[in-house]
């Protein structure tokens, strides 16, 4: 188990994670047809040259899930109960095919489930950075944590 338990994290600890991705053509367009996005900018080549970003825009969604999925290993991975929710997601650059995504998380807000004693929620901020450093998608996610013990 690589996750933590909710009794194990503090306020403003930060996690660096380690995987890193290259996003391929083969991601976007997996991920935007299988969930039945259409939007020319991420699949029309042609279309995509016309818009302000003149290349594939890589599906935001798609973006948003890989942030979600980079950060559980460190954080969630045999600990979780259950996600709460995410909140405040923004893309605040694009992402192009070809760029290479890190996440970072951090621990904003801890507090005793007043329903489950033997659990906690704990508040992450994650953020997906490029290779030149720019945030690319952030939010918050609640996830209810077991207690170690």
């Amino acid at each position: 188990m690589a996750g933590k338990f909710f009794d194990e994290w503090q306020v403003g600890e930060t996690i660096e994670h380690e995987i890193r991705r290259t996003v391929t053509e083969t991601d976007n367009l997996l991920f935007s047809t299988m969930t039945h996005n259409p939007q020319p900018l991420h699949l029309d080549v042609e279309a995509a040259k016309e818009s302000g970003f003149g290349q594939i825009l890589v599906n935001s969604t798609f973006t948003f899930s890989l942030l979600v999925g980079l950060s559980v290993g460190d954080t969630t991975l045999g600990t979780l109960i259950a996600n709460l929710g995410f909140d405040k997601v923004v893309t605040p650059k694009p992402v192009f095919i070809g760029d290479t995504l890190h996440a970072v998380s951090e621990i904003k807000e801890l507090r005793a489930s007043k329903s489950r004693p033997e659990a906690g929620i704990v508040t992450f901020v994650h953020r997906m950075l490029n290779q030149r450093g720019e945030v690319v998608c952030q939010c918050e996610r609640s996830a209810l944590l077991r207690k170690s013990g």
